[in-house]
């Protein structure tokens, strides 16, 4: 058994991996394109980001991966099949996004995991095994995201443009914007990571002093003094551009967009940081249903505990995917879509973490790499929709329109083998 469990362990790091490579490269595509950072910074910054993320919070969407979608009720009778079932679930996906990557195609990971979990559902025990209301629901916010986000990034960008980059003194106009800009960049994020953040301080708190904290009051305060910090800098920082060894070099010659290429870096922080929170259950949910079954003898039906090893397996899978084979996902979203500025690739990724936000509060799952996508096209349609690639966008439809059903197909295909085989 415990080579077993070694196996399993190793194909859900391969899945990690191929995760990494593919869906991690969405949060640094649009700095790297706008040259807000190198390629090398961008991997080293989301790296840290994404495998802090994944360990420290990436258990819940572990939980649901692994009892939801299934119906693990109907196999607690068969625990043995539920258990293969889970390892045709990482070989699916794991072939499935390296074939993804290997031609720099922008892929969903949820839908991959979703689709095979069917996919093998369907053919153990039937088309009732299978929870039709998770998949529904990943259909509707699989159409959305992308809409949703490019609607928001040109509304975004088309402001920016009107007010600052269009103006005679951007400078000045920035200076002004400055304050606004940093509220809306921290507050976005705010929402999304500060309250993860924040409840084990206030947990902490509550433990040693027995003093209540309201669960809003220390995000809303932290991401305040944040706003005004980030303000304040960037106002040092803006009058300090120009006057450098530092910024002559800059592969960024207008200091406007300089100091865009630093909330751009920002933003690019928050969205690995929620991306390795959120989509790490797609690689590890299977590994840890297994080793549940493996330590209980029954099929997970509802919360299970996920073993920290776990979470810090699929954190280093990630990171090792992104370095080793994230270029090409990156080129692809940072480069052939659109020619991006930090000031547009920061609007898109504004766009990205608000959609997953509007998204989350609807309980619908999204994709980072639709709701990116959709940024960078609303872009395109501000500066000029002659610029926009639809080459490159017509591989990256197809790509998102196949995927559920070919890891459903694989899944399908690899566990009807396996049940000839072993059953």
């Amino acid at each position: 058994m415990l080579i077993t469990l070694v196996a399993v362990a190793l194909l859900a790091f391969y899945v990690a991996w191929n995760l990494g490579a593919n869906d991690v490269a969405n949060a640094m595509g649009t700095s790297v394109g706008s040259k807000a950072v190198t390629l090398k910074q961008a991997i080293i910054i989301a790296g840290i980001l994404e495998f802090t993320g994944a360990v420290l919070f990436g258990h819940e969407v572990t939980e649901t991966l692994a009892t939801k979608i299934a119906n693990p009720a109907l196999f607690a009778a068969t625990p043995q099949i539920f258990v293969t079932g889970m390892v045709t679930v990482l070989i699916s996906c794991g072939v499935w996004l390296q074939i993804a990557t290997s031609r720099g195609l922008p892929v969903s990971s949820s839908h991959a995991v979703v689709g095979a979990i069917a996919g093998f559902s369907w053919v153990a025990l039937g088309v009732g095994a299978i929870d039709w209301s998770s998949i529904g629901l990943i259909t509707i916010g699989w159409v959305l995201t992308p809409l949703i986000s490019g609607a928001i990034a040109a509304l975004f960008y088309s402001q920016i443009k009107h007010w600052i980059l269009d103006q005679p003194n951007q400078v000045v106009q920035l200076q002004e914007w400055i304050p606004w800009l940093s509220t809306a960049l921290l507050g976005v994020f705010g929402v999304i990571v500060l309250p993860s953040l924040t409840q084990p301080l206030t947990n902490f708190v509550i433990e040693q002093i027995g003093f209540t904290i309201p669960a809003y009051d220390i995000p809303l305060l932290t991401g305040a003094v944040a706003a005004v910090g980030l303000t304040i800098i960037s106002w040092r920082q803006l009058g300090d551009f120009g006057k450098t060894e530092e910024s002559i070099q800059s592969p960024i010659p207008n200091p406007v967009e300089r100091l865009f290429a630093r909330f751009q870096l920002l933003s690019a922080c928050f969205v690995a940081f929620a991306h390795g929170s959120n989509d790490v259950g797609n690689a590890i949910a299977p590994l840890a249903a297994i080793v549940y079954i493996n330590r209980t003898g029954s099929v997970p039906t509802d919360g299970i505990t996920i073993p920290i090893w776990i979470l810090i397996l699929g954190g280093a899978g990630i990171v090792g995917g992104l370095a080793v084979w994230g270029k090409k996902v990156i080129a692809t979203i940072g480069e052939n879509i659109i020619a991006l500025q930090p000031s547009s690739g920061f609007c898109a990724e504004l766009a990205t973490a608000t959609t997953i936000l509007i998204a989350s509060r609807l309980g619908l799952p999204v994709s980072t790499s639709h709701a990116l996508v959709g940024g960078v096209v609303g872009i395109g349609l501000v500066q000029n929709i002659k610029s926009i690639k639809f080459k490159t966008l017509q591989g990256i439809a197809a790509a998102w329109l196949i995927t559920i059903p070919v890891s459903a197909i694989l899944s399908a295909a690899i566990f009807g083998i396996a049940r000839i085989l072993f059953f």
